[in-house]
């Protein structure tokens, strides 16, 4: 403060008129001392409350990232006991699967004589066509 009275002094002077009405330097600073140091307190007074408020913004801030941050981790342990209900699911549907292998293999080998058989009977449907066809053939002569 000291350093900006003694530069707003110099400038007052170098402004300053040489007229007998004008007041000279030294008594211009005078009264003015008291209210730039006024002026000063004033300044870091509000500055204060301004950093104050910054500072408790940027608290709060880190409050909010805090319960945001607790919130995610909630989130990701509930995720993480879904992933385990699923893959113990899955280990019990393997498991019932790998039991029910020999029953679905007797499946596909019935399927697949059902399939031979099918096949045996239209070469058998096909072949007494052709008996029927000679034998109404023969009978005709």
């Amino acid at each position: 403060c000291a350093d900006w009275s003694t530069l707003m002094l110099q400038i007052f002077i170098s402004l300053m008129l040489d007229d007998a009405g004008v007041e000279t330097a030294e008594e211009a600073t005078e009264p003015s001392e008291p209210d730039v140091n006024e002026l000063c307190k004033d300044m870091f007074t509000k500055m204060a409350v301004y950093l104050q408020g910054e500072l408790t913004a940027t608290c709060e801030d880190y409050k909010l990232l805090e319960n945001m941050n607790k919130l995610t981790s909630l989130k990701y342990l509930e995720m993480k006991d879904i992933a385990v209900n699923i893959s113990r699911n899955l280990k019990d549907l393997n498991h019932e699967y790998a039991s029910l292998q020999p029953y679905l293999d007797q499946i596909n080998q019935i399927e697949e004589r059902v399939a031979a058989l099918e096949q045996a009977a239209y070469r058998l449907d096909a072949y007494s066509k052709r008996l029927e066809a000679k034998f109404k053939k023969l009978e005709k002569r």
